[in-house]
């Protein structure tokens, strides 16, 4: 079955970074597009970035644009989100996510999600 295993969160200043990291297992990596949503406390779960499966087209949330970088590397069955500038307001439990389907793009829907990552910044 398909895995996705998130970390790299932790607590952190603000204007400060992390890189958060998502391994996938159970099938080819490759073939898949990638996302990274995030929920606050109290919060509903948002979208953050998405990455097409060849990582050619990127997606973000105006939040987090100019700011929060995310890449691939298919060779690695890894995702990654860098996160620069970080705010108080981003601090939020993060989530990778794939769809089921194989698409060129950006997908509107997915099907699997980690378990999250914590991430913390403190002002």
């Amino acid at each position: 079955q398909v895995q996705l295993v998130e970390s790299g969160g932790g607590l952190v200043q603000a204007g400060g970074s992390l890189r958060l990291s998502c391994v996938a297992s159970g099938r080819t990596f490759s073939r898949y597009a990638m996302g990274w949503f995030r929920q606050a406390p109290g919060k509903e779960r948002e979208f953050a970035a998405a990455i097409s499966r060849t990582g050619l087209s990127t997606d973000y949330a105006d939040s987090v644009k100019g700011r929060f970088t995310i890449s691939r590397d298919n060779a690695k069955n890894t995702v990654y989100l860098q996160m620069n500038s970080l705010k108080p307001e981003d601090t939020a439990v993060y989530y990778c996510a794939s769809p089921n389907t194989v698409e060129v793009g950006i997908p509107q829907r997915y099907d699997y999600w980690g378990q999250g990552t914590q991430v913390t910044v403190s002002s």
